[in-house]
This record gives C-alpha cells, sequence and structure tokens, in this order.
C-alpha cells in the first residue's frame, strides 16, 4: 500500500505518538498509510523560524515538495514563564546541541534551581501544520499548562516531559502512560484540532 501522509519528523518516539493521535480521529487512516519523512528519505530543512507555527510550516513544505505527498509536520517546545518564554522554539538545542534531552534538562534545572515552586509555572506549546503538494496550508495550536519539577521524574516520553507536572496532576508527563499524555497533551490538542483538515484533504476535499 502506498503512503498516503507523511509526518514531517526524524523523531521515532515523535512518529509513534502522533499515529496514536491521528489514527482514531481521521477515519479510515490505517498506520500504514502515515510514514515518517526519513522512512522516504526526505531532507531535513534548516528550521530558521521565529515561532513555532512558522518552523512547522517550514517543515510540512519541504517534505510535501520532496515527496508530492500531503505532509504533516509540528514544532513544539517548552516556554517557561519566569524565562520570558523561553526555551521556547530553541527547546531541542537549549544546551547547544541539538536533541541532547539530557543536556537540556540538565541546563533548565540549574537555571530555576531558586526559583520557588509558586513560580515555576510552564507550558508546552505545538504547532501542527498541514500543507499538500499544491499549496494548501493550515495551521493549529495547542498548549499543556503545568509546573515544572526541581528533578526528572518518569521514564516516558521525550524532551522535558520528565519536568512538567500538568495542572491538576502530581505527575509528570513522562510519569503517564502514553495513552495519558495523548489525551492532555499540547500536540494531541493540536493534532486533533488539524485530524478533520487532514481527513478532508485525504478525501480529496478541502478545510
Amino acid at each position: 500500500m502506498a503512503p498516503r501522509l507523511v509526518l514531517a519528523t526524524h523523531n521515532a518516539k515523535k512518529v509513534g505518538e502522533l499515529r496514536a493521535v491521528l489514527a482514531p480521529v481521521v477515519v479510515g487512516l490505517d498506520p500504514a498509510d502515515v510514514v515518517s519523512a526519513s522512512e522516504l528519505g526526505a531532507p531535513e530543512p534548516v528550521e530558521d523560524g521565529v515561532t513555532f507555527a512558522a518552523n512547522a510550516l517550514i517543515k510540512a513544505r519541504a517534505v510535501a515538495a520532496a515527496t508530492g505527498l500531503p505532509a504533516v509536520a509540528d514544532d513544539s517546545g517548552l516556554a517557561v514563564d519566569v524565562l520570558g518564554g523561553a526555551p521556547g522554539i530553541f527547546s531541542a538545542r537549549w544546551a547547544g546541541s541539538h536533541g541532547d534531552d539530557a543536556a537540556n534538562l540538565a541546563l533548565l534545572l540549574d537555571q530555576l534551581a531558586d526559583i520557588a515552586p509558586e513560580h515555576r509555572g510552564a507550558q508546552f506549546v505545538c504547532a501542527a501544520a498541514l500543507v499538500t503538494p499544491d499549496g494548501f496550508e493550515h495551521v493549529e495550536e495547542g498548549v499543556l499548562r503545568g509546573t515544572l519539577a526541581t528533578a526528572p521524574r518518569g521514564e516516558h516520553g521525550f524532551g522535558y516531559d520528565p519536568v512538567l507536572v500538568p495542572d491538576g496532576e502530581t505527575r509528570t508527563t513522562a510519569q503517564m502512560t502514553p495513552e495519558e499524555k495523548n489525551a492532555i497533551s499540547h500536540r494531541g490538542k493540536a493534532f486533533r484540532a488539524l485530524a478533520p483538515h487532514i481527513a478532508r484533504v485525504l478525501a480529496g476535499e478541502r478545510a
């Protein structure tokens, strides 16, 4: 079966998470219909946007152009209140090396070491973009508010999951099951909002 939708990511954990979010809400979408950019050998573009939405569109446009298929991309990160919204779009490379989760976490916790619990508010932000080869584009955003723990907890997820405790929870997102996290996450919210547009594109319609 030929793929019908490309996820513009080379992060294997994110691919699994996005498939899990999309499958129940896009009617008739088989997991085999969804492939990652890396599976098709699509290049990774330079993410030089200054917002999550801009970077999501850059990635989706590049993959749609390279593969000739509808492409979905997200850009997400952690916005910390006392850091003025940082790390923000620099979340994946906060410590210098892209994707070094342990170093990023360590640096962030060092920066917030003296910050009292009541001032450790933060949120995960996700912009999810859909782009088709003929130029249709749509972006949705999702947010998960919470408080930052003082040390990493949990083995699930990736990125900053071990330190964000969602509002109303005592666990970090890394201590939740993937299903629990997807139900409330910034990425889950953004992709569930995008799902009807994906369904219409795959049906040959437009939002």
